[in-house]
């Protein structure tokens, strides 16, 4: 014979819950551990999209466009750089450190065909901005009915 047990209907929705709570924990950014594991450097991207173009900005503070190196193939954007720290000072003894030096890469994938031959980069007060036009098969474009006479 079989026993009935009684199950809160939010059984399901906590562990889905769960589920998104981690998929927007490894969405974000990871900063380096203060405990002093392996340090990565994610740099925040923002990625917005126009009628004619996507636009990546990210954010690299402290980086000169010689530290940069950008690349598309396919359809990923790859976004690669080195941050190097100032010669350290061998009078001091640091207690702790937070700063990453070191090499850092993050890709994209778009979702549609663009004209990557026309991407357009800048960099301001630690922003780079990248507009990627969309190739003309992927633009929105609105088709006209024509009624019969």
């Amino acid at each position: 014979m079989f026993q009935l047990m009684r199950q809160s209907p939010w059984q399901g929705a906590m562990s889905l819950r769960d589920a998104m709570n981690q998929l927007l924990t490894d969405s974000f950014v990871q900063f380096p551990f203060a405990t002093g594991g392996e340090r990565n450097l994610v740099p925040a991207v923002d990625l917005s999209e126009t009628p004619d173009a996507y636009v990546v900005e990210a954010s690299v503070p402290g980086l000169k466009a010689e530290d940069l190196t950008i690349t598309f193939e396919g359809n990923v954007l790859s976004i690669c750089g080195e941050i190097k720290r100032e010669s350290e000072k061998q009078e001091q003894n640091y207690h702790h450190t937070e700063r990453y030096c070191g090499k850092f890469q993050r890709s994209l994938t778009f979702p549609n065909m663009v004209k990557s031959d026309e991407i357009k980069a800048s960099l301001q007060e630690g922003v780079l901005r990248l507009e990627v036009p969309k190739a003309e098969e992927v633009k929105p474009r609105q088709i006209t009915i024509n009624v019969g006479t």
